[in-house]
């Protein structure tokens, strides 16, 4: 298939990303990030609600016409060291939307300053938050990207180890399943991931822990007993094997998986929606979460 203008368009830009990656201190781009994402665009028809969700803010998304007892838990991405970034809010605002159900957008702490398990306890806390409101576990789903993605599948090891009721299904774009400093493969440069980047997100958010604790990498992890599960990864990126590592793991341990390998996609290429393979992707990840949103229970009421 021969790459579209808009493919094409973007790739040429990846190179800079990757190059201020390790050229900008976190400190410098976290501040104009944040207010990039306070002023976001979202379609007419979705809302914006600030919220704390048991003191860990959080965002709702809201389309117009949504049922209150539905929900997507979104866990965005970012090395562990960025928050929210206006790419996040209109990629999520636009799949809530998608859905018909409310997105909670959660702002966890970041590392170094919060390294593991802030911001795991932040996401916990977040899904806790949703079910003490009223709403049902097989009412909500749970999706990220990159380090978000991470955190999905290892929230969902931490509530199942504590015999908390699980989500309905979830969805991860791209995820982070080991961070104990495994080389890519010789020759290897992935087009948006630079290694040196890669390395310093990894250290500040394992910091003295074991960096194979399953609940920091994942890859290492029980998956017995967990939801249906998503993965979709770019054929041409630095994570391809992490999903395919935690992909067979999941199927080997009788996980209902799926796994979507895009040709020449590089990392959370859905942050960019004018790209066709982000618009298919993330009507991929909409499709399948709302098939396991309690299929033919009625939708309560709506705010």
């Amino acid at each position: 298939m021969t790459p579209s203008p808009v493919e094409r368009r973007i790739r040429a830009m990846l190179p800079v990303i990757r190059v201020l990656q390790t050229r900008l201190p976190v400190r410098w781009t976290r501040g104009p990030l944040r207010r990039a994402a306070v002023r976001a665009r979202v379609p007419a028809d979705v809302g914006r609600e600030a919220v704390l969700a048991d003191g860990v803010p959080c965002e709702w998304l809201i389309p117009q016409d949504s049922p209150a007892d539905r929900a997507l838990l979104y866990l965005h991405g970012g090395g562990f060291v960025f928050g929210v970034t206006p790419q996040h809010v209109t990629m999520v605002a636009g799949l809530a939307r998608a859905m018909g159900v409310r997105g909670l957008m959660v702002d966890y702490r970041l590392a170094p300053e919060h390294p593991y398990p802030a911001a795991l306890d932040d996401c916990v806390a977040a899904y806790r938050w949703l079910l003490n409101r009223g709403i049902a576990p097989q009412r909500i789903v749970l999706a990220g990207d990159s380090a978000g993605g991470n955190l999905v599948i290892t929230a969902l090891m931490k509530l199942r180890d504590n015999g908390e009721p699980l989500p309905a299904a979830a969805a991860c774009l791209s995820p982070v399943a080991d961070l104990s400093g495994r080389r890519p493969a010789e020759g290897f440069k992935d087009p948006l991931l630079p290694l040196k980047a890669v390395r310093f997100y990894n250290v500040s958010y394992v910091a003295g822990n074991d960096a194979r604790d399953p609940l920091i990498s994942p890859a290492y992890g029980d998956w017995r007993g967990l939801p249906p599960l998503l993965v979709h990864v770019g054929e041409e990126e630095m994570l391809r094997e992490d999903a395919e590592r935690i992909a067979a793991a999941a199927r080997a341990a009788g996980v209902d998986v799926r796994l979507e390998v895009y040709p020449r996609m590089w990392h959370v290429w859905q942050l960019f929606p004018a790209l066709p393979q982000a618009r298919a992707s993330l009507d991929d990840v909409a499709r399948f979460l709302v098939s396991h949103l309690s299929p033919g229970m009625p939708a309560g009421p709506t705010r």
